[in-house]
């Protein structure tokens, strides 16, 4: 049996590497001066590898589940090394096609199949803490920034940028093959002993038969995807990351526009926000086995409600920054609870495979963030009317979830699970 904390490891270690996708603004302006691409241009390579991302983990997701988390982890160690080799090829070549081909498609599969391996896997680890052992890998990946973003900056200063992709992609296949050598689902007899000993003695038979439910009771993702469940946290996540998103495209210049900060203070806020963003991952998934996931999105929608409504009429800087960083927790959040939401909901019988149709609404929201909020920014010549959009979409977030908590109790293949 493979040591649980090491699974957990092995989870933060692929995340920890395709997370780096976060730190691609970091690139733009190397990428813009040496190459003479337009910021639009270039920026579309990272909306194209988060659309790939979302849709790949969608259709993917049974792949994860037949074949397990060792092979699809190596299937996306294979696709996002080529996607790193490909964008140094891509920048040697100067051609904007081949940049969205390899980094775009290329490595956003890669990021779909490694974002969705460990979770399934991670959670038949710890059945009792779901929360906490998916927001532990998810954290890897809002961290990944703050790790890669200088790393990045200094190899490009260093050697350049074509180097710098070659060398991060042999570090990542490396980090990415390792940890997806180390991971394997628990046998039922083990997942038997892991909820007996959350226990007493006691419990004990009743503990080993919720154990084998762990990894065999639920739905299938085919069944999932016909409920109002899956449709409503579908819907709620898709806002959320579209409204999260679209606030991370704007934060430094809205920022320096709006709360007259600098383009200092702007960029250490924005190194703030990477940690709020990963921290907020452990915390609130962490916190979400306490009070459950229904009360936490509740509470998620509730501070993006108030939070988007102050931002849009507050110009005092400090206000701005605690406001943002709020939001941005409660971002972060979401991505770290939605596994342990659906695992509540419908089972781990094929986890994998329905959190990944979940994440096309990341792959949607990539794209339709930013989007909205440079139309908004380019006909209203301002942030506020936006800010109390996404207000307004916070609230029917809010009653969604609310109703959720109260109507989402389903039976998920013979097992009581609960919203």
């Amino acid at each position: 049996m493979r040591n649980r904390w090491l699974i957990a490891l092995s989870a933060v270690g692929i995340h920890i590497s395709i997370g780096s996708v976060y730190a691609w603004s970091v690139l733009t302006r190397p990428i813009m001066q040496v190459l003479g691409w337009s910021l639009s241009e270039t920026t579309w390579a990272f909306s194209i590898a988060i659309l790939f991302l979302g849709f790949s983990a969608g259709f993917l997701g049974k792949y994860v589940e037949k074949y397990g988390p060792k092979r699809s982890g190596l299937v996306s160690m294979a696709f996002f090394g080529a996607g790193m080799f490909g964008t140094a090829l891509a920048l040697y070549l100067g051609s904007l096609p081949l940049l969205y081909l390899f980094y775009g498609a290329v490595g956003g599969i890669g990021l779909g199949v490694g974002y969705i391996t460990p979770v399934s896997t991670l959670v038949k680890y710890f059945p009792e803490h779901r929360g906490f052992a998916t927001g532990l890998a998810i954290m890897g990946f809002g961290f990944a920034a703050l790790i890669a973003g200088p790393v990045m900056q200094r190899l490009t200063e260093e050697f350049g940028l074509v180097e710098n992709f070659l060398i991060l992609g042999t570090v990542y296949m490396v980090l990415i093959g390792a940890s997806s050598l180390y991971l394997k689902p628990p046998a039922k007899a083990a997942a038997a002993r892991m909820m007996a000993g959350q226990g007493n003695a006691a419990q004990a038979p009743q503990a080993a038969l919720r154990g084998a439910d762990v990894l065999a009771l639920g739905v299938t993702a085919s069944e999932a995807m016909k409920t109002w469940q899956f449709r409503a946290l579908w819907w709620v996540f898709f806002v959320n990351i579209t409204c999260g998103i679209g606030l991370l495209a704007v934060a430094s210049p809205m920022a320096q526009e709006v709360a007259h900060m600098d383009a200092a203070q702007a960029a250490s806020m924005v190194g703030i926000i990477g940690l709020l963003n990963g921290g907020g991952r452990i915390l609130w998934s962490s916190f979400s086995d306490v009070i459950g996931r229904g009360y936490t999105y509740m509470a998620f929608f509730l501070i993006e409600i108030a939070a988007f409504a102050l931002l849009a009429g507050t110009t005092d800087a400090f206000l701005f920054q605690a406001l943002v960083l709020s939001i941005i927790s409660c971002y972060g959040g979401g991505f770290s609870c939605m596994p342990a939401y659906l695992s509540d909901l419908f089972g781990t019988r094929e986890l994998s495979a329905i959190h990944g149709r979940v994440l096309t609404a990341w792959g949607c929201a990539g794209v339709v963030g930013p989007m909205l909020v440079s139309l908004f920014r380019e006909y209203t010549q301002g942030y506020t009317t936006i800010l109390l959009f996404f207000a307004g979409l916070f609230v029917v977030n809010f009653a969604i979830a609310t109703f959720l908590k109260l109507h989402g109790r389903r039976d998920a293949a013979g097992a009581a699970v609960t919203a």
